[in-house]
């Protein structure tokens, strides 16, 4: 058992994982910015923008706890909200805050086709 372990960490050790370029997403040298406000809907529901690489919703509530909700594409999404900001919407899954994406982004692979 304890050579079969040591043969796989041999065969792992000698991968390299990541490249340069993966390292410097993982621990960016500078902190993000914060999500840049575009709008508040008439229902009260904001519109703000992605930051590079952004998940989770930045989004605080009255007492300043952070939301932290998954965000989700969103594919429901009403044909005035299309039609104001475009067809990829991201919603966060707790709050429900709208974000667009970042620019600089490509489109995942995903919503690309």
């Amino acid at each position: 058992m304890t050579g079969q372990a040591t043969a796989l960490f041999v065969i792992c050790d000698g991968l390299s994982l990541y490249s340069e370029e993966m390292a410097s997403f993982r621990t960016p040298n500078e902190p993000l910015p914060p999500s840049e406000l575009i709008a508040e809907l008439p229902d009260g529901i904001k519109v703000k923008r992605r930051g590079p690489r952004m998940r989770a919703c930045s989004e605080k509530n009255e007492k300043g706890k952070l939301c932290a909700g998954h965000l989700k594409r969103w594919f429901k999404v009403p044909p005035e909200i299309v039609s104001a900001y475009g067809d990829e919407i991201y919603r966060c899954e707790k709050c429900r805050t709208i974000y667009l994406p970042y620019p600089g982004e490509d489109r995942s692979p995903t919503v690309g086709w």
